[in-house]
């Protein structure tokens, strides 16, 4: 039944990289009054956009397995307004209520991502700019990838403000 176990693995290990910095997270300055649209954003920024990111795809994932025609259009812009009022919104909570959005989030999405069998993951999407794409894909690319991508911009995040204050 399951056809996802490599990107459920991926998953796994990007929360575990998440969470091996936690106590730095939690050791770093609050985000700074200035919105995150035109800076590098800071730890809490990157952990308030997974949090919101994870439940996102999950139901564009959705949106493609039950969609009546292929492809199905998904997806949105950077510039997406509920996407960054929400990390506006969301990057000053304290640290613990982040990390624990992270793992019922985590956990719904991998948990729904090992029910699919291989004719829901070959469901296609319509994205705006990458164009079709099938739910594997999507999974690859907008979860798995981009998940590990945070994870990168989290550590450069917490290492650049460990910079500035030496």
């Amino acid at each position: 039944m399951a056809t996802l176990y490599a990107q459920v693995e991926r998953l796994r290990t990007a929360r575990d990289n998440l969470v091996r910095v936690r106590s730095r997270l939690e050791l770093s300055a609050l985000p700074p009054e200035e919105l995150p649209r035109r800076r590098n954003w800071v730890g809490r920024e990157v952990l308030a956009h997974i949090d919101e990111m994870l439940p996102y795809w999950l139901g564009e994932i959705e949106r493609v397995i039950s969609g009546p025609l292929e492809p199905v259009p998904f997806g949105r812009e950077p510039t997406d307004l509920v996407r960054v009022l929400t990390i506006d919104r969301d990057r000053t909570l304290p640290v613990s209520e982040l990390y624990g959005r992270l793992d019922n989030a985590l956990e719904r999405v991998l948990r729904r991502l090992l029910e699919l069998d291989d004719r829901q993951v070959a469901r296609r999407g319509l994205h705006k700019r990458r164009g079709e794409m099938t739910v594997r894909q999507i999974v690859d690319v907008m979860l798995s990838s981009h998940l590990e991508e945070h994870c990168s911009q989290m550590a450069a995040a917490l290492d650049a403000e460990v910079a500035v204050r030496a």
